[in-house]
């Protein structure tokens, strides 16, 4: 999925994109810390369960066929001369495999069927991974002061994160966080993307510049103000 691509599954426009950038360099105006917002379509490939979910289904619909043997026989033995033995399991075989490889080929390409079939657990842990990496990846965890924040939302797993610097978290707990976090999911799902970004923003720059106000002589822009679109 590519950046234009998720930006519409956000229903996020390149005016909306501005603003969120307009409200990040706001709220970094009053405070020393740093706030960056990050976007994925998802956290990871799930070939692996995306795969399992595949073959279950494809066993469990061969399966099915199995009390209909006789009916396929008589069916195939009424369009050919000769049958040989091996044509009635090689069906079998067959339509297992083809099944395989339309179901598989459905779970990359419906977002909503690889939530159904990826553990929930396992969601958790990507999503958790995959925020982890962007917060190093985009420097927020090299801030000069250690006060780096990252706004990060999942778009596949529907789900969203909020991780604070070492300066940041010796001062502010984590419930906190969790509270921006669930705010920010609702406004997401009711399909309210921008009000959800800037929201979450204000309400992180509201905190920072409480414990991290900002130095009038040296308060420097250290990392991109504008939502940030992530590769898996």
């Amino acid at each position: 999925m590519n950046s234009k691509t998720l930006a519409k599954k956000f229903n996020l426009s390149k005016e909306a994109l501005e603003r969120i950038s307009q409200c990040v360099k706001k709220v970094e105006s009053k405070t020393s810390g740093e706030v960056v917002v990050a976007v994925s379509a998802e956290s990871n490939d799930y070939s692996f369960w995306e795969l399992f979910a595949a073959v279950i289904v494809s066993l469990a619909a061969a399966i099915c066929m199995l009390p209909f043997s006789e009916r396929i026989r008589a069916f195939y033995e009424s369009l050919n001369w000769t049958a040989p033995e091996w044509y009635l399991p090689a069906i079998f075989v067959f339509a297992s495999f083809f099944l395989i490889l339309v179901l598989f080929a459905l779970f990359n390409l419906i977002p909503a069927l690889d939530r159904m079939v990826i553990p929930r657990a396992f969601k958790n842990k990507a999503v958790s991974d995959r925020a982890m990496r962007a917060f190093c990846e985009l420097g927020v965890c090299s801030t000069r002061d250690r006060t780096g924040i990252l706004i990060f939302v999942s778009y596949l797993e529907r789900q969203a994160r909020i991780l604070a610097d070492e300066g940041i978290a010796k001062k502010i707990g984590p419930d906190l966080w969790r509270l921006i976090v669930n705010a920010l999911s609702e406004e997401i799902a009711k399909n309210n993307a921008e009000t959800a970004f800037c929201d979450a923003v204000e309400k992180c720059g509201e905190l920072l510049a409480q414990y991290f106000p900002a130095d009038k002589d040296d308060n420097p822009d250290e990392l991109d103000d504008g939502v940030v679109i992530l590769e898996r």
